[in-house]
């Protein structure tokens, strides 16, 4: 392999440049008094830093569209790249006018989650912040005026969190795609398993006592791996020349989302790990924007 794995930690996902958005509400508490009550038609709003766990780090900025309803209005959560240990949620907001402007009828959320240390592994935690997330915007829907569907899209590490969520964590079906940009699938791959220090690595991430003795982790945790009946649309997007995910993760889930006969879309382009040029996110851009109106319609 071309790099030292231990590189791999410290580059995951952070090729997006964090950007500030124009919104100035640094409110960090939810609405006391349903929305709902209030025959005033809904205006846009925007909650920052809204708490949904005891961590610091478990908080969420939230995009309230204007006219909004609980019958209608579906949420787009993204999910931050950093290698399980670094980055922010920050480092999306660029997203989050493309994301706007394209479906100006959902709500948004940007995520963080708890980032892996020593003490504090990375699996299954970070998949069940999002499915702590996802509860508590279920449970402050009506407040809220969302409808309880969402769509994840997920940066290099985030990616592979948001598959693995969905196809493993989401039994009651409440994403209706995924969008995984740069995401590991497959930790059998010999891309990663043929580094002396993968096991190591595996191992450090990894909350063993959570999965039963004997669990083969390299499976458990490859999205590409897990993927079943229940896996929901998804839409791949892979660099050829990647050296931190390897082409042929792209290519694993590719084959078993059409072994599972799972829509899905498999999109690459010219570059490493989402240096890629302008008309390539251009493409991105259209393309995510059709997958979303095909399958979280409003």
């Amino acid at each position: 392999m071309k790099k030292e794995f231990i590189a791999l930690l410290f580059v995951f996902g952070l090729f997006f440049i964090a950007c500030n958005t124009d919104d100035s509400d640094t409110n960090s508490q939810m609405m006391e008094d349903p929305i709902m009550d209030d025959p005033t038609p809904l205006t846009a709003d925007v909650i920052l830093n809204v708490s949904y766990g005891n961590n610091p780090q478990q908080v969420y900025d939230i995009y309230l569209p204007a006219d909004r309803t609980n019958e209608l209005t579906k949420t787009i959560i993204l999910v931050h790249g950093g290698g399980w240990i670094e980055g922010d949620k920050e480092d999306v907001n660029e997203f989050i006018g493309l994301v706007r402007e394209n479906n100006p009828k959902h709500a948004i959320v940007n995520m963080n989650y708890i980032l892996a240390s020593l003490l504090q592994p990375a699996f299954p935690n970070q998949f069940l912040d999002v499915d702590a997330v996802i509860n508590q915007l279920t449970e402050q829907s009506e407040t809220l005026q969302i409808k309880p569907e969402f769509g994840l899209i997920g940066v290099s590490a985030g990616a592979h969190i948001s598959l693995q969520y969905d196809s493993v964590y989401d039994t009651d079906d409440q994403v209706k795609f995924v969008c995984d940009i740069v995401g590991p699938t497959d930790f059998t791959d010999p891309f990663y398993s043929d580094n002396p220090n993968f096991d190591l690595f595996l191992a450090t991430l990894t909350d063993e006592s959570a999965y039963p003795p004997g669990t083969d982790l390299a499976v458990a945790l490859s999205p590409a791996l897990q993927v079943n009946a229940a896996t929901s649309p998804s839409i791949l997007f892979y660099g050829n020349k990647d050296d931190i995910v390897p082409i042929t993760n792209g290519e694993t889930l590719k084959s078993t989302l059409e072994i599972a006969g799972i829509t899905h879309q498999y999109t690459t382009y010219d570059g490493g790990h989402g240096d890629w040029d302008a008309p390539s996110f251009d493409d991105l851009e259209i393309k995510v924007t059709a997958f979303i109106a095909a399958h979280l319609a409003i």
